[in-house]
């Protein structure tokens, strides 16, 4: 096949031919394609020879192509001598054409008028040609043909005059060759080519006024057209919507649907949704086939059907909740929304989950089925990636978890804001769906997780929804706003209310009313007529977060405990090559797989600082209302605190317990979030402050027992270790020392400490322990703080002084029940650790192998449980004995007291006898560091508090009476121990001294013991069976008892201890006879020995 040229034409162009049978050609030059796609030209004008349209052509169509034609033009006929002179002629020709532009273009358009005036018309190109090529061929020049020919190559010649002016004048050309070539042939290089226009003419090439008269001509007003097409679309679409069964094998719906997606992802979703908006409106108006909800609600069926599979990593879903945002815009769309998602059956929690928002909210990173890790698509295989992976994992998700709860957010607050009707509708929602989803926290709900998965929505569906919650409180989270102080407790105390009243009143949340408060309500509260949304939305963000965020964290600390269990179980199981190791390691990998979720989920920086504001916010709002404060403008805090606290009765205790709870979160698994908002964490010490040392605020002592955890979460740390993770702690430093309120802190937290002894609870005495753990890390530290450490000595000032007021001072009854404490904590260690030892034994010695597996198995499970109570008395008993060794550097008088120096020195002689006498070898377990016991630092503790306290006379003389443990041969022992452990020097020479002294005093003691031995039973005390030196009568039981034994029991029960009846030390009265007696008594058997000796 070949391309045929045709270069004989009448207007000098050059015309190419392909001769291919195919309909569709695509012509190319050197390689490039030169026509437009799916051409159909079998001809391609090149324009004018003149232009050397040079270069090597072909034709190609759909199988076939032709053979390649080189087209080349020589251009020297009308070549001139470049000289000197022709140059200045160029420039002189330049500067002349330039000044007469524009009378060129006048004079160009009044040729043109009389060219197309004249009679006789020039022949078309194709005649021209053809006659001219005739002409050639017959040899006939005749005059007329000869005469034709030159007009038509005179009008050429004016047309590519006429064309070369419009392109310097206008900048523009049909031409679209190489622009070197056109700058070649005269083209300016910066003339615009007009494609469209090309495209239009086809085979002209050149410019004329018509042309410039065509592109500068104003258009013709389309938009009449454009609205009839835009309206006839619109009909159309309400057509098919209204009827989508008449459009078999398409789903309308999904169409739309797609539509919407397309137009977000094409980022032209404005024009989309203009369009739709008037396909709205116009359904509106004709409801008579459909209504507009039942148009639109198969739309939500496919927009749920979807949701329902995509994950929280994919982006797909972002464009789905798009769509959504705009219909939570969109008024008529939001209600049908709202129908919607209206659960089935409101009353099952459950339910709420199934509907398009709950699905949304069940999207996370949380497992979808608890307990089941096979298809989880995060964190998989845990052990074997690094830290670093792990790491950038959670912060991908992050992301993703940010951008998921802005979303949630603007659909609630779109639907907020949108109208009176939607806002009523969406608050009633989540007030239902908290209502039936209450049991939640319910104790058996969590021990019977097969039906709590079938009556409530997932820890995923609640996180979230908090999420979305603290974003819309963050405009008044804000501690100095007066928006918060417009919050009003007694929202959260009314009764039920029909719909319309909870309309009306702006109350959407149902059974707060039973819910325990801070303190028992003395009346009912005045009611105003309506709730503002800062109420509304303070109550319902801080029960969904209980009800979510507080029931996540006691899962994460349940999950932390049990990896640790499994750790220690698989560790054990690989150094014995026991065959249960892959076992255990299997479930160490899935509980760990667990474990990276949901910290991931509940760690989202952005929901934590979202929550902290709140929190703080809360703080603030409580200390308020403690302060009696009404108004909206916040009142600084003063000391004593005033009375009008009435407003507590109305606040429920998840209040507070959601604040504690969340700060001992973050100092547990995301402690970087404390120390960057430390300048916050004042308010939350005003807080602790006044709720944890007044139960007149907070009846709890759960609760107040709680926020000393807080303190200790809040609160710097003395032994952290250096963590390049964690930001250091100096800004919390700074708060807490600088604190104005430090000794009103210090009594809170020791009245705290108090008070949890008697919580009227059953299991009170196991829990006491657990609730003063935290506690003794906030003495410590206190203590290493000069405003703590001056409050704390003043507190024991006035006990010292006030050692028989009618209620026992309040730092009496705290060293009391520290000593108590101390006692108590190290016997069950002691005890514990030596049936640890003896079963260690048994084991090493193969006594267990002849057991029957399951008895083993008991073995192995009563030795763990040992362990485990071993570690925790040993970890409270350093503590005890720890606190009380710096307490006694400085603290003197009271510890030497009759009324505690007896119960201190027996406690500290029998640990001694215990830690370095002969008993010892009892407690030698395998390893001391598995069940956290440290001999040296208590022997080492004892002995301090020996030496601070051996200044004392009193205190050394009362060493020997304790007739249970001391012995000479103890403090000798203790002596030993101490230069094994390598203790200082001064502090052995010391103690040795204090031993020495102590054993002098003994040796007269003795002596004094035999003068007395034979007393009279009514000069003994009835509890104690010792010589009474301040006889006493107790006023209901009329018993004689020792002032110092009944004082010291006064200490822990104000109760007569013969009848049980109330006591108090202002209540007894001296029994001045009786003293007298045995003072005389005393002084005959002085005087008798005197006589013997």
């Amino acid at each position: 096949h070949l391309v045929k040229v045709d270069d004989n034409r009448g207007d000098g162009s050059v015309l190419l031919m392909c001769d291919l049978k195919d309909k569709t050609i695509t012509w190319l030059k050197d390689g490039n394609r030169i026509s437009p796609p799916n051409a159909t030209k079998k001809k391609w004008n090149l324009g004018s020879n003149t232009k050397d349209p040079r270069g090597m052509y072909w034709c190609q169509g759909a199988k076939d192509k032709s053979k390649p034609l080189q087209v080349y033009y020589r251009m020297c006929e009308n070549c001139i001598e470049l000289s000197l002179g022709t140059i200045w002629g160029f420039i002189f020709a330049e500067i002349i054409s330039i000044f007469f532009l524009a009378v060129g273009v006048y004079f160009i358009a009044g040729q043109d008028g009389v060219r197309q005036s004249r009679d006789e018309l020039p022949a078309s190109p194709d005649d021209s040609d053809n006659s001219v090529s005739e002409s050639l061929d017959e040899f006939d020049y005749s005059v007329s043909e000869i005469s034709r020919s030159f007009r038509s190559q005179q009008e050429i010649c004016e047309q590519l005059n006429i064309n070369h002016m419009i392109q310097r004048i206008f900048l523009i050309t049909l031409d679209n060759s190489d622009p070197n070539l056109k700058s070649g042939n005269g083209i300016p290089s910066r003339c615009v080519y007009l494609e469209e226009m090309a495209v239009e003419l086809e085979d002209q090439d050149w410019l004329d006024m018509s042309n410039v008269e065509q592109i500068t001509k104003v258009p013709e007003n389309l938009l009449p057209f454009a609205v009839q097409c835009r309206n006839l679309t619109v009909s159309n679409t309400r057509t098919v919507l209204l009827t989508p069964e008449i459009y078999v094998d398409q789903n309308i719906h999904e169409q739309l649907v797609d539509l919407m997606l397309e137009a977000i992802q094409g980022a032209h979703f404005e024009d989309v949704t203009e369009f739709l908006e008037e396909v709205i409106e116009a359904l509106l108006l004709d409801e008579e086939v459909r209504t507009f909800p039942e148009v639109m609600i198969p739309v939500f069926d496919i927009l749920l059907g979807r949701i329902k599979d995509l994950e929280l990593c994919q982006t797909l879903l972002y464009a789905h909740l798009d769509v959504l945002l705009y219909f939570t815009r969109q008024k008529d769309m939001a209600k049908v929304f709202l129908e919607y998602i209206q659960p089935k059956d409101p009353s099952n929690g459950q339910m709420y989950q199934k509907t398009l928002l709950g699905v949304i909210l069940n999207i996370s990173c949380l497992l979808k089925t608890p307990g089941v890790v096979e298809n989880h698509g995060y964190f998989l295989n845990p052990s074997r990636s690094s830290p670093q992976e792990i790491k950038v994992q959670e912060a991908n998700i992050h992301q993703f978890m940010a951008q998921f709860h802005e979303k949630i957010y603007q659909m609630l607050k779109n639907l907020l804001q949108l109208s009176p009707e939607t806002k009523h509708c969406i608050l009633f929602w989540l007030g239902n769906c908290l209502h039936a989803n209450a049991g939640r926290t319910k104790i058996w709900a969590n021990q019977m997780p097969e039906i709590f998965f079938q009556m409530y929505a997932s820890d995923a569906f609640f996180l979230n929804l908090g999420a979305a919650l603290l974003k819309l409180c963050q405009p008044f989270c804000k501690p100095k706003s007066s928006r918060l102080l417009t919050f009003n407790p007694s929202y959260c105390v009314l009764k039920e209310l029909n719909d319309e009243e909870r309309k009306i009143k702006n109350v959407h949340m149902r059974g707060l009313d039973k819910e325990t408060c801070l303190i028992p309500a003395v009346q009912e509260p005045v009611f105003p007529q309506s709730y503002n949304l800062v109420t509304e939305n303070l109550a319902l963000t801080e029960y969904t977060l209980y009800l979510g965020f507080h029931r996540l964290h006691d899962q994460m600390v349940k999950i932390n405990q049990n990896l640790h269990r499994l750790q220690v179980a698989w560790r054990d199981a690989q150094q014995s090559s026991s065959p249960a190791a892959d076992n255990l390691r299997e479930q160490f990998e899935r509980l760990m797989t667990i474990y990276l979720s949901t910290k991931t989920a509940m760690t989202e920086p952005q929901m934590l600082q979202n929550c902290l504001n709140l929190q703080v916010s809360m703080a603030v709002l409580l200390v308020q209302l403690a302060v009696g404060n009404e108004g909206s403008q916040p009142i600084e805090l003063s000391f004593p605190l005033p009375d009008g606290y009435s407003s507590l009765a109305y606040v429920p205790e998840f209040f507070a317990d959601n604040l504690g709870d969340f700060l001992v979160f973050l100092r547990r698994f995301a402690e970087d979030i404390l120390e960057t908002s430390a300048d916050s964490l004042e308010h939350v010490l005003n807080f602790i402050t006044i709720f944890t040392g007044s139960i007149e605020r907070m009846k709890n002592p759960h609760l107040r027992a709680k926020l000393a955890e807080v303190l200790e979460a809040v609160m710097p740390h003395l032994d952290q270790t250096p963590n390049p993770l964690v930001s250091s702690v100096f800004h919390r430093k700074r708060v807490f020392c600088n604190f104005p309120y430090a000794p009103q802190l210090s009594e809170a937290l020791i009245k705290v400490f108090v008070d949890i002894e008697f919580t009227g609870d059953p299991h009170q005495f196991e829990q006491k322990f657990n609730y003063r753990r935290p506690m003794y890390p906030i003495l410590r530290y206190m203590w290493a703080t000069e405003s703590y450490r001056e409050s704390i000595k003043d507190l024991a000032d006035y006990a010292s002084k006030n050692l028989e007021a009618m209620n026992p001072p309040l730092f009496l009854r705290f060293l009391n029940l520290l000593m108590n404490d101390a006692i108590f904590l190290l016997d069950e260690a002691i005890q514990y650790l030596s049936k640890i030892k003896i079963q260690q034994i048994e084991k090493d010695r193969g006594e267990w192998e002849n057991l029957t597996p399951e008895a083993r198995r008991e073995k192995e499970a009563g030795l763990q449980m040992f362990g485990q109570l071993a570690r925790f008395h040993n970890i409270m008993s350093n503590e005890t004995i720890g606190t009380l060794s710096f307490l006694t550097s400085e603290i003197k008088s009271l510890f030497v007291h009759p009324f505690l120096a007896e119960r201190i020195i027996s406690m500290l002689n029998y640990f001694l006898q215990h830690l370095v006498g002969p008993k010892m070898g009892a407690l030698k377990v395998k390893d001391f560091s598995e069940f956290d016991f440290k001999p040296q630092q208590l022997v080492s503790d004892i002995c301090t508090i020996y030496l601070n306290l051996g200044d004392e006379e009193n205190f050394c003389a009362t060493v020997p009476k304790d007739g249970r443990s001391y012995s000479p041969t103890l403090f000798a022992q203790t002596v030993r121990v101490l230069k094994k452990i390598n203790k200082p020097g001064n502090m052995i020479v010391a103690f040795s001294n204090l031993a020495e002294r102590i054993k002098s005093l003994a040796d007269l003691q003795q002596q004094e013991e035999e003068t007395y031995a034979d007393a009279c039973d009514e000069f003994l005390d009835p509890i104690m069976s010792t010589l009474m030196s301040d006889p006493v009568v107790l006023p209901s039981s009329r018993v004689t008892v020792d002032r110092s034994t009944i004082a010291r029991h006064l200490l822990s029960d104000q109760t007569d201890p013969f009848n049980r009846s109330p006591l108090t030390m202002d209540q007894i009265r001296p029994n001045t006879e009786l003293k007298e007696k045995i003072q005389r008594w005393l002084a005959e058997r002085k005087q008798q020995k005197e006589q013997l000796e």
